[in-house]
C-alpha cells in the first residue's frame, strides 16, 4: 500500500482478549478474596532461644542478623525447602510476612549467605539452643520410651576434601512424638562414643531408654541409669558369653517345653498390607544363676521376642535377646520394644520421605550438621500438629499457605503456655 505525504497508517483497532475460562476465573477470585495473612501477635519462642548463638561471622560482614537468618531458615525448612537456594526464594516470596516479626535490615539473605552462615555456627552451640527449645515443648512422661539410633546422610561426604557421610546419632521421645536431640558421628563405628554424648546431654529421669545391639554396652548401660532411667538394650552375639548364656536359657524353657513358671509372656498380632505377625514376649527376673550379668549395674530382667511373619503364604521366625534394669513386668517390657521402631518410622523413614534427607548435597563445613538439625527442628513443629495430613503435604500446606505456617509456629507458643 502507498500513501501519499499528508496521510497516516489508519489506527490498529483495539484487540480484544478472550474471556478467562471459567477454572481461571475461579482461581483467579480465590487468590483476590484470600484472607489476610495473620499476624504473629508474639515473636516466636525459637527467634529468643537462638539468638544466644555466638555469631561466627567478623563485623564488616554482619548484613544480617543471626536469629533473623535461623528463623528465616526454619521456616523455609518447615515450608518445603531443601536447599540454601529454596530458603532464600521462599524468603523472598514471603518478605512481607516475615517483616510482621523480623526486622531484616537489608532484606532477605542470599542463598550464599545461607550456606556460609550455617556452615561456619558451631554445631555444639547450635545443638545446646536446640535442647533449650525441646526442653520448653516436652511434657514429662513417666516411663516414657526414648528410643536412640543413628541415621547416616549418604550424601554429605565430600570425596574431593576426604570428607566421608556423616552420621546422626538421635533421641526420639515416642509419648511426647518429639525429636529430643542429635550428635554427629563421622562413622557408623563411632556411636558408641556419641551414644554417651547424647545421653548426657538429655533429661531422662523415670524413662526407658532402649538403644540397638550398637548400644548394648555395660558404659552405657550405667550411664542410662546414672540419669534416674531404665534401659532395654538388644543382646546379640557381640556379647558373646552373655548372649549365648540368655539365648540358651530361653531355649531350653520354650523349644524343649521345661517348666517355664519362672517366665511372664505376652502376645501381640497384626494385619496389615498382606503381612500377617505375630510377636511373642517372654521376660524373667529369675537371673541368679547366670554367670555373665553381674557386670551390667541393676541387669534385673532378661527377655526374649520372637517375631513370626507371614508374607504371600511364607513364614518366616526371628528371635531377639534382650537385656533390661525394668521390673518383671512382661506388657512393659514388650511396649518399650515395639516403641523403639517409632524412631525408624516416624523420624528416619520420614526424613527421608518427607524431607529428602538422603539426597541433599549439603556439605561444606558444619553446614551437613546444622541442617540435619534444622530438619529435625521442623520435623517437631509440624508433629505439633494435629492437622491429619502426612509430612510432605504438611510441608507443602506451609508453602503455599502463610496462615498454616503461622499456625505452625504459634502452636509451639500455644504448647509453651499449656506446659
Amino acid at each position: 500500500m502507498v500513501l501519499m505525504p499528508n496521510k497516516s497508517l489508519p489506527a490498529v483497532p483495539k484487540r480484544q482478549l478472550p474471556p478467562l475460562k471459567p477454572l481461571v476465573k475461579a482461581i483467579k477470585t480465590a487468590c483476590q478474596s484470600n484472607l489476610a495473612p495473620i499476624v504473629l501477635k508474639k515473636k516466636p519462642i525459637i527467634l529468643d532461644i537462638f539468638s544466644k548463638i555466638k555469631d561466627p561471622r567478623v563485623d564488616r560482614r554482619k548484613k544480617h542478623i543471626l536469629s533473623e537468618i535461623i528463623v528465616l531458615a526454619i521456616c523455609a525448612v518447615v515450608a518445603g525447602s531443601d536447599d540454601w537456594v529454596g530458603v532464600e526464594e521462599f524468603g523472598i516470596d514471603r518478605h512481607d510476612w516475615f517483616k510482621q516479626f523480623l526486622s531484616l535490615p537489608n532484606g532477605i539473605p542470599s542463598h550464599d549467605t545461607f550456606g556460609r552462615v550455617f556452615s561456619l555456627i558451631s554445631p555444639t552451640e547450635f545443638e545446646a539452643c536446640f535442647l533449650e527449645w525441646i526442653s520448653l515443648l516436652r511434657f514429662k512422661i513417666p516411663g516414657e520410651t526414648v528410643a536412640i539410633d543413628g541415621k547416616s546422610l549418604r550424601r554429605s561426604h565430600d570425596e574431593k576434601n576426604g570428607k566421608s557421610a556423616i552420621h546422626m546419632v538421635s533421641a526420639w521421645a515416642s509419648e511426647n512424638t518429639l525429636v529430643l536431640g542429635q550428635v554427629k558421628t563421622d562413622l557408623k563405628s563411632n556411636e558408641i562414643t556419641a551414644i554417651p554424648k547424647l545421653i548426657e546431654l538429655l533429661d531422662l529421669y523415670g524413662c526407658i531408654v532402649t538403644i540397638d545391639a550398637m548400644g548394648c554396652q555395660k558404659d552405657i548401660a550405667s550411664l542410662i541409669i546414672s540419669k534416674q532411667a531404665n534401659y532395654v538394650l538388644n543382646l546379640k552375639a557381640n556379647h558373646g558369653n552373655l548372649f549365648n548364656e540368655v539365648q540358651d536359657f530361653f531355649l531350653e524353657k520354650i523349644d524343649k517345653n521345661i517348666e517355664k513358671s519362672s517366665l511372664l509372656y505376652c502376645q501381640t498380632e497384626t494385619k496389615d498390607h498382606g503381612r500377617y505377625e505375630i510377636r511373642r514376649y517372654w521376660v524373667t527376673d529369675q537371673i541368679s544363676n547366670l554367670k555373665y550379668t553381674d557386670p551390667w549395674t541393676k541387669l534385673n530382667l532378661i527377655g526374649m521376642v520372637e517375631s513370626q511373619r507371614t508374607v504371600r503364604g511364607e513364614t518366616t521366625i526371628e528371635r531377639r535377646f534382650f537385656i533390661s534394669s525394668l521390673e518383671n513386668n512382661v506388657q512393659l517390657f514388650a511396649k518399650a520394644v515395639r516403641q523403639h521402631w517409632g524412631i525408624e518410622n516416624s523420624v528416619h523413614w520420614v526424613l527421608d520421605i518427607g524431607f529428602r534427607e538422603d539426597e541433599s548435597r549439603i556439605r561444606t563445613g558444619h553446614a551437613p550438621e546444622n541442617m540435619a538439625v534444622l530438619r529435625h527442628i521442623a520435623l517437631n513443629l509440624l508433629r505439633n500438629d494435629d492437622t491429619p495430613l502426612g509430612m510432605k503435604n504438611k510441608r507443602l500446606k506451609a508453602a503455599r499457605n502463610i496462615n498454616y505456617l503461622a499456625h505452625v509456629l504459634r502452636g509451639e507458643m500455644e504448647k509453651l503456655n499449656e506446659s
